[in-house]
């Protein structure tokens, strides 16, 4: 009768009840943090001393969590896999080894298909840890350590769908995990080498990754004159907005962009182009060194408000260019923030000192960095 008073809602009234769910479970949350004991600190060095795989286990709803705690724990320096019950007494306890350890999860502790798993297990001499709501059940009585949830009231308006409980659950889970995963020291190097691809890869790789390479770029000598230079540096496919300039022994002397040839045709300084490039040139551009990360580099070009940046060997040599299009998305939500251990004074700072002519900064997702007035480009 109570789901189906609820039927009606009405907009205000749906908001209202939403909230109710959320703030019931971020209660629960609170509950199991304060009571949360030395058997945390058990389960973390169960993992810690695990020389196998955590095998995640359970069913249903429960299972669902398991899985994504598997992955987080995978994800994050831990060796995991999932194991599901029904499968396991059909032939996947064999993919099961004695230095695993079973992390178990059930609410209740009763569930039939976690139930029968458990003295295969204990057969094995194969820590349990478990997550469940009491000690005191069977599943709590065969692990070694209990992670206790205790009793919560499902968020279901008819108390029964898992929703409060599988929320714990997943919470406990990430803490488990982002706790040993801060013991093993588990670093950005680390993480790098678990992500490679999308965006969050792109974040953590190297430049030499992802920038474009030399024989993608126009590389000229800085004694050539501008139309020299135009005629002599194209390249098939999509290019760069800008030319990498360089002395007599290699090294990157100066960069012109397709803003600064721009602007010349707006000042009417046509005589510039029979004049050596090296005049309207910007002398010692910004540059990242090779091997850097790419976090680096989005952050010096939104920073410093340019579209590319040269890459450089140890001596000073270009071997490639970041350009704004190639990495526009990767990470759009931090673009407008200051680096990790930066105060946002000393970005402000850089912002105020940035020298805009070696580029228009593009970064149509960070509103903080838009493309300078007429008067700063002048």
């Amino acid at each position: 009768m109570e789901a189906l008073s609820l039927a009606g809602l009405t907009p205000f009234e749906q908001l209202r009840y939403g909230r109710e769910i959320l703030e019931q479970e971020s209660r629960a949350l609170a509950e199991v943090a304060r009571r949360l004991g030395p058997e945390f600190s058990e389960a973390v060095q169960l993992l810690l001393a695990c020389r196998g795989c955590v095998i995640v286990t359970g069913i249903g709803k429960a299972g669902l969590v398991g899985q994504k705690i598997m992955a987080t724990l995978a994800s994050t320096g831990t060796p995991a896999h999932f194991l599901h019950p029904a499968e396991a007494v059909h032939g996947d306890l064999g993919r099961v080894q004695p230095e695993d350890i079973l992390l178990a999860l059930s609410y209740s502790g009763e569930t039939d298909e976690i139930v029968r798993l458990l003295p295969s297990f204990q057969q094995l001499g194969i820590p349990i840890v478990a997550i469940t709501s009491s000690a005191e059940s069977s599943l709590g009585r065969a692990a070694r350590v209990v992670l206790s949830i205790g009793p919560v009231r499902e968020a279901c308006p008819l108390g029964l769908a898992p929703s409060t409980s599988t929320t714990v659950m997943l919470a406990l889970g990430d803490a488990l995990a982002l706790v040993v995963s801060r013991m093993k020291r588990f670093g950005r190097e680390d993480f790098a080498r678990f992500h490679p691809a999308g965006a969050l890869g792109r974040k953590l790789s190297r430049v030499e990754e992802q920038m474009r390479p030399l024989d993608q770029c126009r590389v000229a000598s800085e004694g050539l004159s501008v139309r020299e230079v135009f005629a002599a540096v194209s390249r098939p496919g999509r290019r760069t907005g800008a030319i990498m300039l360089v002395d007599a022994q290699g090294r990157l002397s100066g960069i012109f962009t397709d803003s600064d040839l721009a602007r010349l045709f707006e000042r009417k300084q046509d005589h510039q182009f029979d004049r050596p490039i090296a005049e309207v040139m910007t002398c010692q551009p910004l540059t990242i060194s090779l091997h850097s990360r790419m976090s680096e580099a989005v952050s010096l070009m939104a920073r410093r408000k340019i579209s590319e940046l040269p890459v450089v060997d140890a001596e000073g040599r270009p071997v490639g260019l970041i350009d704004i299009t190639d990495i526009v998305g990767i990470m759009p939500d931090e673009l407008a923030v200051p680096c990790a251990g930066e105060p946002a004074e000393a970005s402000a700072q850089l912002d105020q000192t940035a020298n805009s002519s070696q580029s228009v900064g593009v970064f149509p997702s960070a509103r903080l960095y838009c493309e300078p007035p007429e008067e700063e480009k002048s």
